[in-house]
């Protein structure tokens, strides 16, 4: 802002110290610390102020740039999209008059992604015999958490 050196700094307050006196000199210097230092914030807020509407210009021409560009790149597909359409619509009439399409059997496609048979985990689980799952201690029945509790609490006390 201002280029003050320190003889001008010294000149200035002996200026002060004799037209304002030396009982009030302190006063006034806080006061114009306190001026200053407010001065210097408003400077801080307008800058900050100033570079927010910049920001938000470059902001604004980029989406503004990116919308055009997106646009563009849009109908670049569209475009592609329907040449391709036609294309392949008139090599559908070929294909049609050569091929004969197939029903699609979804109970067919369904089983075949099931798994079925020995290889079933299910199947494979359940087909263990008894005497092994009570000694592997599997769980042959389903059975709550609180009967559970009560089972394993009566037999701890026997």
């Amino acid at each position: 802002m201002i280029d003050l050196g320190v003889s001008k700094l010294a000149l200035i307050a002996v200026v002060a110290l004799v037209v304002v006196g030396p009982e009030r000199l302190p006063k006034i210097a806080r006061m114009a610390g306190n001026l200053f230092g407010r001065a210097q914030r408003y400077m801080a807020d307008i800058k900050s102020e100033v570079n927010r509407q910049m920001e938000v210009e470059e902001f604004k021409k980029f989406r503004e740039e990116s919308a055009s560009a997106l646009k563009e790149v849009e109908n670049s597909i569209n475009s592609t999209v329907q040449e391709a359409n036609t294309h392949l619509s008139d090599q559908a009439d070929i294909f049609e008059t050569s091929f004969e399409k197939l029903p699609l059997d979804e109970r067919a496609v369904w089983d075949k992604t099931k798994r079925q048979g020995r290889n079933s985990w299910g199947v494979r689980r359940a087909a263990r015999p008894i005497w092994f799952k009570r000694s592997a201690g599997m769980r042959t029945r389903v059975q709550s958490g609180a009967a559970r509790m009560k089972r394993f609490h009566h037999s701890a006390i026997k």
